[in-house]
């Protein structure tokens, strides 16, 4: 057990401290914003919970090149990984196609989703830069993915923490006009984002084709992509998103509700999914290392180890969340007050802590098996637990809570602990049937 407790740290803490970049950037872009102004938060927190579906739903189809390629990192079929490399990309940019399609769509529509008529003015011009950034997105998770899949945590974690610092210095250039910038506002946010989104791209391409670690994977790159292979990733890779995106839409959709509840609510509700997603980030980095491991394994045909890995990851997960919310808790009024001078925002983000402190557990647990069941390419059945999770259970309860009960902006929130559980117990319960029954054969 020590030596998987010490292997997926060693993986795993890369894609944590890039994954800490990525929250940090976002508490800079939460924290500039709301100084700038709340009608600027507010729009900010309902446009990039929507566009938050959309990135999930991208990264969660980006998932299935890490198994392949494990697998084939495993085998020592170094060829075979980078032309699925290929592959990938060719999947990527083709879903992407379509998902910006349907943003578009849905940019000529955003006066019929009930926000305040206020906001619309600086919502609609942030919304389209960050549209704008969405085929660069998919390029990163191809690449990152292929990096994650032959066991490279490293590389991509210094060019997620180059990118994250570039969209920091843009914000404080293109937010408030320093040094001689124009003063853009929220638009500046998005325009940072946007450049470091491009230059992480260019930054990882130049790495792979340069550096010496891959040089055993040229050969491979020149290999033409298959038809068969992009059609395995897109099968594979479409649950996948399907169920990250129905995650992602339990935070997301509830964005809308908080609208109709007023400006105040709808940016403690930004301030909260920013302050969320650091644990998930957390959670997702140590989830990510099992996945590889996994995939390595799985590879081997070692089932026993497989097992293993994942109950580890449980571990180590579960404790990590401990701390988290015990630190976070404690520190709520301050952390609060971070990022808002308005105190009736305040108000709403100190009590919106307490639910989130409740469904850390159920986010431990489907996070770690819900990687541990991409690894095994065992991904048909998410998508439906995920429906039931987010759903059928999570999103209703946010309405009844807040609306039917009269809870507000507390009720919508205390959903979550109730969806993340039910998708975390159905997760493992999968992974530990299906595990099983191929170690049961190998016997």
């Amino acid at each position: 057990m020590k030596h998987h407790f010490l292997l997926i740290t060693r993986l795993g803490f890369p894609i944590v401290v890039a994954q800490l970049g990525t929250i940090i950037t976002g508490f800079a872009d939460t924290i500039m914003v709301g100084q700038y102004g709340t009608d600027e938060l507010s729009a900010a927190g309902f446009t990039n919970n929507i566009f938050g579906l959309v990135i999930y739903f991208l990264l969660g189809f980006s998932y299935s090149t890490t198994p392949v390629v494990g697998a084939y990192y495993g085998q020592g079929r170094y060829a075979d990984a980078a032309r699925s490399l290929k592959e990938s990309a060719v999947a990527n940019m083709g879903v992407c196609a379509v998902v910006v399609a349907l943003m578009s769509v849905l940019y000529f529509n955003l006066h019929n989703l009930g926000q305040p008529e206020e906001l619309l003015p600086l919502i609609r011009p942030y919304f389209l830069v960050v549209l704008v950034s969405m085929p660069f997105v998919s390029a990163f998770n191809s690449l990152k993915q292929f990096c994650d899949g032959v066991g490279d945590t490293k590389m991509p974690m210094w060019v997620m923490i180059g990118g994250n610092v570039v969209n920091i210095i843009g914000n404080y250039l293109f937010i408030f006009g320093k040094m001689g910038c124009p003063e853009l506002g929220l638009v500046g946010a998005g325009v940072a984002t946007l450049a470091s989104r491009v230059l992480m791209v260019v930054a990882l391409l130049v790495v792979l084709l340069k550096s010496k670690r891959y040089e055993a994977y040229l050969d491979g790159l020149r290999l033409p992509f298959t038809s068969r292979g992009v059609e395995h990733l897109t099968h594979k890779g479409m649950p996948i998103g399907l169920q990250m995106c129905m995650e992602a839409s339990s935070f997301s959709l509830c964005a809308v509700m908080m609208g109709w509840l007023g400006s105040a609510p709808l940016a403690a509700h930004q301030v909260m999914c920013t302050v969320g997603s650091l644990c998930f980030m957390v959670y997702y980095g140590i989830g990510a290392a099992v996945a590889i491991r996994i995939s390595h394994f799985r590879g081997q045909e070692n089932w026993a180890e497989v097992r293993q890995t994942a109950n580890v990851g449980l571990v180590m997960t579960l404790v990590t969340g401990a701390v988290l919310s015990t630190m976070i808790f404690l520190c709520r009024y301050p952390l609060a007050h971070l990022f808002t001078t308005s105190e009736e925002v305040v108000a709403v983000v100190v009590s919106l802590i307490v639910p989130m402190v409740f469904y850390q557990l159920g986010d431990c647990i489907q996070t770690v098996f819900a990687n541990s069941l991409r690894a095994i390419e065992d991904v048909k059945m998410m998508m439906f637990y995920a429906f039931i999770a987010y759903v059928v259970v999570s999103l209703p309860l946010s309405y009844v809570f807040g609306f039917v009960l009269g809870w507000g902006a507390v009720g919508v929130w205390w959903a979550f602990p109730f969806g993340l559980t039910t998708a975390g117990v159905l997760f493992w319960t999968r992974f530990h049937r299906s595990t099983q029954k191929q170690v049961d054969v190998a016997k």
